[in-house]
């Protein structure tokens, strides 16, 4: 047996030969990334179109003193409307309400949304019909709402009033005319009419938790309380995060149920932001002023999420690590 010399050089392995690069793949990509384009321009048209372009336009008309007239002539203003809107108390009055319409009818609709999804999902008797007639107030349009819920408010023989009559308390209430009452009548009917889509949403979310969860919770003696805030709410915290976040933004930007409602009355009671912007934008005219407005309320809103967005993701951060 011989043993390789030191000096004797290493002999080289055969190395299999490097693969040559296909050419086809850079054409195969660029054609899956124009396949790409041409699936998503239809949606993505619409958006710009619909929403991208007003907005920039929006933002452009806020610093400018445009007017509706038939011939419109403007120029550029600078931060003149902003300082202008800086004194109107009216404007951050109506910032407020809107903030107490919004948290208001938001937190509602999600504690009942969330009661009517855990009886939905407790396997009721005619679940399916049961489903359906929850499903009644997102059907119906929200003008058509309004009228409804005007007739059951009515001072003069409305069918609230005469319920009350009936029990013995006061029942010539002026629901919608009244100061006090107003604001908290309207967010019960915003509460009624968002609540279907929230529970359908939690719902959903509610029938993908896995039933060996809550069959073991039982096993430890948890009751119905504990096994809702130990399994139940940690397992939907990130579908709430979501729907409250749409929730929030749509109940901001509501408009036609309070319109039709009470027109931003009594007194500017329920004068919410958007029904204040579209008076000062078609009923005055100052078509800048109210885009600055829109601008403002733009900033809030998104402010607003951004703070609550950060504090749910911190929140579930922590849940994480605590695992």
């Amino acid at each position: 047996m011989t043993t390789p010399s030191l000096t004797e050089p290493k002999r080289r392995t055969a190395q299999p030969p490097a693969p040559r690069p296909n050419k086809r793949v850079k054409p195969m990509a660029r054609t899956r990334r124009r396949e790409a384009i041409a699936l998503v321009l239809p949606s993505l048209i619409p958006i710009l179109v619909l929403s991208v372009a007003p907005l920039v336009v929006g933002v452009f008309l806020a610093f400018t003193n445009a007017r509706l007239v038939r011939h419109p002539d403007y120029s550029f203003a600078g931060l003149d409307n902003f300082a202008r809107l800086g004194g109107n108390a009216l404007f951050w009055d109506s910032l407020r309400i809107g903030m107490i319409w919004t948290v208001g009818v938001t937190l509602l609709q999600l504690a009942a949304a969330m009661g009517l999804a855990l009886l939905l999902n407790s396997g009721l008797k005619l679940q399916g019909l049961t489903r359906v007639l929850a499903l009644v107030p997102w059907a119906m349009p929200p003008v058509v709402v309004a009228i409804m819920w005007q007739m059951i408010y009515s001072a003069n023989g409305g069918p609230l009033n005469a319920f009350l009559g009936a029990v013995g308390l006061p029942s010539d209430i002026n629901w919608l005319g009244d100061f006090s009452t107003a604001l908290p009548a309207v967010i019960v009917v915003g509460v009624w009419v968002g609540m279907p889509q929230t529970t359908v949403t939690l719902l959903a979310g509610l029938q993908q938790i896995p039933g060996e969860l809550l069959e073991a919770a039982a096993v430890d003696g948890a009751g119905a309380w504990r096994k809702f805030t130990a399994v139940t709410w940690p397992a939907m915290r990130p579908i709430v995060t979501s729907i409250t976040s749409l929730n929030f933004i749509w109940n901001f930007n509501s408009f036609s149920l309070v319109y039709v409602l009470t027109a931003g009355g009594p007194g500017g009671k329920t004068m919410v932001p958007v029904l204040f912007i579209y008076l000062e934008a078609f009923k005055n005219r100052e078509i800048g002023y109210a885009a600055a407005m829109g601008l403002v309320v733009v900033i809030v809103v998104v402010l607003i999420l951004a703070v609550y967005l950060r504090s749910q993701f911190r929140t579930e951060d922590r849940a994480e690590k605590g695992r």
